[in-house]
């Protein structure tokens, strides 16, 4: 009986052991798989003629990502001087002059301002009862709704975007009557790490 019992106790501490290494590993191993993915995607960004691993002896993995960060930073820095703003000033009314291009150019822009604006960034992140009653969604408020839907509905609108998990670059655009719209006090970068875990993580309040 003594005997079945110690079984039964190694048994049950192999299958923790297991699970445990399950729950360490499965992080582990989705991170690297990402980085993985990160890193040959990343290849393509910078033309060969111009990527530094054309000309050396040997690869140096997530040099193009390193390249494209100093780049975007070196172009914010630019952005913020005279002349910098002045050019993209120029690149910027080129591209909403050129038909089609500057309808996906403008709303992309839009979408980019109502993310990185400050004075819009406290109150982002939104709860909605979706995709029914008494089911909660979190989702980011993009803009008050001040087109036609809100003059064929007669109701103060809100377009709020509820991204998928666990990928929030996929989701969904609804437009909920304010009234309905649940506003929380948790930064953009919490909601989507919430997002991204699929509920795992705790977001904090600011």
């Amino acid at each position: 009986m003594a005997k079945k019992r110690k079984k039964k106790s190694f048994a049950l501490k192999l299958r923790n052991y297991f699970f445990t290494g399950v729950v360490v590993l499965i992080p582990i191993g989705f991170t690297l798989y990402l980085t993985k993915i990160l890193i040959s995607v990343s290849s393509r960004l910078i033309p060969s003629e111009i990527n530094p691993n054309t000309y050396l002896h040997f690869s140096i993995p997530g040099l193009e990502i390193i390249l494209t960060i100093i780049f975007i930073t070196i172009v914010g820095y630019l952005s913020l001087s005279f002349l910098g703003k002045k050019f993209f000033q120029i690149v910027d009314d080129l591209f909403k002059r050129i038909p089609i291009l500057r309808t996906i150019y403008s709303a992309i822009g839009q979408m980019t301002e109502s993310f990185t604006q400050k004075k819009n960034s406290k109150k982002s992140v939104v709860l909605v009862e979706y995709p029914r009653k008494d089911t909660w969604a979190v989702g980011f408020a993009t803009k008050d709704n001040k087109g036609e839907m809100k003059n064929k509905t007669n109701r103060n609108l809100v377009n709020v975007f509820v991204p998928t998990t666990p990928n929030p670059t996929s989701g969904f655009l609804l437009m909920f009557p304010k009234e309905d719209v649940i506003y929380l006090d948790i930064s953009f970068e919490e909601a989507s790490k919430f997002i991204v875990s699929a509920g795992t993580s705790n977001p904090k309040a600011k």
